[in-house]
């Protein structure tokens, strides 16, 4: 249960001890830690100036399907903000949280958006400029495991929707196509922010198929070594929040659980959220950040796929048609 909690160097993993009302734990997915380090504190200094109280936030990172699990299996979550919605729905259908939670936050309780782009080395040597490329002889890709990261879901079917759109919904061509893209894959790590450690700092491969927000924040921190590739087709990522009601009314922190996730809405973190490059949920927000994300990209989204019960049935669970194409 620990070992991805120990592995991320995270805090908040397994039982808390002597916990107290004013204090809660964030089981998130691998590339929020540089927003939620931010977001962490401006609601701390909210919540003291509403309540007078100071809280302490426990936060916890990994692949978003390893969080989840680790969650069923005992990890004291007050709140989880992982990288899909199925995620919540495992913890969900282990009867930890109750029926409903998509609806107890505002749309869809994604208090942000992300998208999905190609992160290459600066100069583009290999001219990767879409998913077709990504299928060539000589391309070597990273992409993290979809078995373990949420993010790799994302980047799957974003590869799926463009080939369907190729092919004109001929699935054998499709699966083709799929399968000669990850024939390519030199490294699938467990997470995301793995993934990008193996590109960027490792060196490994020509291109990521990365979160938006990863690959805005490495070109921040290496405007010399890399650029942003934006795909034809890209698919709207929603990641979700949710209460841990079981937890909450164990530990006695739902008001305080409720009030940490309402506050990603306000207008204040909104901003944060932008500024940390994630998609604000804000319209009126997102539009003040037009010269950070390209808001023309097309974006297909997972009702393309049924929903995430759906998509996760048919794409990701055993036998299924990921494991059917690595096989």
């Amino acid at each position: 249960m620990l070992a991805a909690c120990m592995l991320a160097g995270t805090a908040g993993c397994g039982k808390k001890q002597e916990k107290n009302a004013l204090e809660i734990t964030n089981v998130s997915y691998d590339p929020t830690r540089e927003l939620y380090a931010s977001y962490n504190e401006l609601f701390k200094e909210y919540y003291e100036e509403k309540t007078g109280q100071q809280v302490t936030i426990n936060q916890s990172h990994g692949g978003s399907g390893s969080q989840a699990r680790s969650v069923v299996e005992g990890n004291d979550a007050d709140v989880v903000t992982l990288a899909l919605a199925h995620d919540i729905t495992l913890i969900e259908e282990a009867g930890l949280i109750e029926p409903g939670w998509l609806s107890e936050f505002d749309r869809n309780s994604s208090p942000y958006t992300s998208t999905i782009v190609f992160l290459v080395r600066k100069g583009n040597e290999k001219q990767i400029r879409d998913w077709e490329d990504l299928t060539k002889e000589g391309v070597g890709v990273i992409t993290p495991d979809p078995k373990s990261s949420g993010g790799a879901c994302w980047n799957f079917l974003a590869a799926w929707h463009y080939a369907d759109r190729l092919y004109g919904g001929d699935e054998a061509q499709m699966r083709q196509f799929v399968h000669d893209l990850y024939q390519n894959v030199l490294v699938m790590d467990s997470g995301a922010r793995g993934a990008t450690t193996t590109f960027v700092e490792n060196g490994q491969g020509d291109v990521l198929i990365a979160w938006e927000n990863e690959a805005l924040l490495t070109v921040k921190e290496y405007p010399d070594d890399y650029e942003i590739v934006t795909p034809s087709v890209s698919i709207l990522a929603e990641p979700s929040v949710a209460i841990v009601d079981e937890n909450v009314e164990k530990n006695g922190t739902a008001e305080l659980a409720k009030d940490y996730l309402e506050y990603l809405y306000s207008e204040e973190a909104q901003k944060l959220i932008g500024e940390n490059f994630y998609r604000p949920s804000d319209q009126k927000v997102l539009e003040q950040f037009g010269d950070v994300f390209d808001l023309s990209v097309n974006l297909c989204s997972i009702d393309d796929f049924g929903g995430w019960d759906q998509a996760y049935a048919d794409f990701f669970t055993d036998d299924a048609i990921f494991d059917q194409i690595m096989e």
